[in-house]
């Protein structure tokens, strides 16, 4: 069916979008850091996309799109930067909210060491699948860029939201990879990937997510903060 990709994209973001008025939640205040760093995020991830689809890392599938198509990218996969950010990050501002434990800082001083280095072995054992490398060598640099030089104390929270977003991740993600369909949507040049999935997804995407969402992350907390400055002053 030529809308499947497009209907992924609607009711990925319809519920979060509803929600983003409820009193208690409130998201919608918060659009104005919100959209900056979705542009921003969107404009680095798309430009990666559009590489990626014209060197035949990836691409999609015909049969389940509309034809409208934004340079080389199909216009559902230029929305799916803007509705999954919106739907993660709507889950991080709710969860925020309402969880107050998190990893301890003693252990996320430990814990995000660790994924540095390991995801920048796995980048350099993998120079010759670029997905791999530059997936994985981009979330280290992106974790050392927020623990190191922004210095940003919410990181242990963090881990533990998208461990959460994790679940509604395999269901969007396997449906764009295969799961429950006939074909995928978005297929993947089995040479330029490690070969591990968990079901029809490409390991890397896990991790590609995981920069995804961080990097929008780490924008919208930065404006947030900086309007409630501004606010107060």
């Amino acid at each position: 069916m030529k809308y499947t990709y497009l209907l992924i994209d609607f009711f990925t973001i319809i519920i979060p979008f509803i929600f983003s008025f409820h009193p208690r939640l409130n998201f919608y205040k918060t659009w104005k850091a919100f959209f900056p760093a979705v542009m921003l995020t969107g404009f680095l991830f798309i430009t990666w996309d559009i590489y990626f689809t014209g060197i035949g890392v990836w691409g999609f599938n015909a049969r389940y799109l509309t034809g409208i198509e934004i340079s080389n990218l199909p216009l559902e996969e230029i929305l799916f930067f803007f509705c999954i950010p919106y739907a993660c990050v709507f889950t991080f501002h709710c969860l925020d909210l309402f969880l107050k434990k998190s990893i301890p800082h003693a252990t996320e001083r430990i814990l995000s060491p660790f994924f540095m280095s390991i995801f920048a072995v796995v980048g350099f054992l993998n120079t010759d699948k670029m997905y791999t490398i530059v997936t994985f060598t981009g979330l280290s640099l992106l974790l050392a860029l927020s623990r190191y030089i922004l210095k940003v104390n919410w990181l242990g929270k963090f881990y533990i939201i998208y461990a959460i977003l994790l679940f509604p991740f395999l269901i969007v993600n396997g449906l764009l990879t295969g799961t429950g369909l006939d074909e995928p949507v978005v297929w993947y040049n089995e040479a330029e990937i490690f070969g591990l999935r968990i079901l029809t997804i490409p390991v890397e995407d896990v991790f590609y997510g995981m920069g995804l969402i961080l990097m929008n992350v780490l924008i919208y907390s930065y404006l947030k903060q900086k309007t409630l400055k501004t606010g107060l002053s």
